[in-house]
């Protein structure tokens, strides 16, 4: 399914449209690298997020993304994670366990927030 595909479809876009985009690699930023992250989160919490972020591409630019779009406390939540991320000496390092966990169970009662803009960016696909 391709990006415009959902405009020719006679029901408005969803939740499951947008993960079929983004698993395609056709979803378009900043809402892919937003996917990405709860995706990763749901994964493996913010500890998988980080090593696999900064092990395929830009973490900062990735993370940057994700807080455009992050209401709090979601913002200040990754932001305080990344920065004990960024602070490690080496990627491998298990240093901040009990942080990212803490981090992990914020977002983990907040993703209702995370769903809610993602339901909201569909709905702007509308025809």
């Amino acid at each position: 399914m391709g990006f415009f595909d959902l405009f020719r479809k006679k029901k408005a876009p969803d939740l499951n449209d947008l993960w079929a985009l983004w698993e395609e690699g056709k979803l378009p930023a900043p809402h892919t690298q937003l996917m990405t992250y709860q995706s990763e989160i749901n994964n493996g919490g913010h500890s998988q997020y980080f090593f696999n972020t900064a092990n395929s591409g830009d973490l900062r630019a990735e993370v940057t993304a994700v807080l455009s779009l992050l209401p709090e406390p979601l913002r200040s939540n990754l932001q305080q994670a990344y920065e004990a991320f960024a602070a490690q000496a080496d990627i491998a390092d298990d240093v901040n366990d009990a942080l990212f966990e803490s981090c992990d169970e914020v977002f983990y009662a907040h993703e209702q927030l995370v769903n809610s803009l993602l339901e909201a960016y569909a709905a702007t696909l509308k025809r």
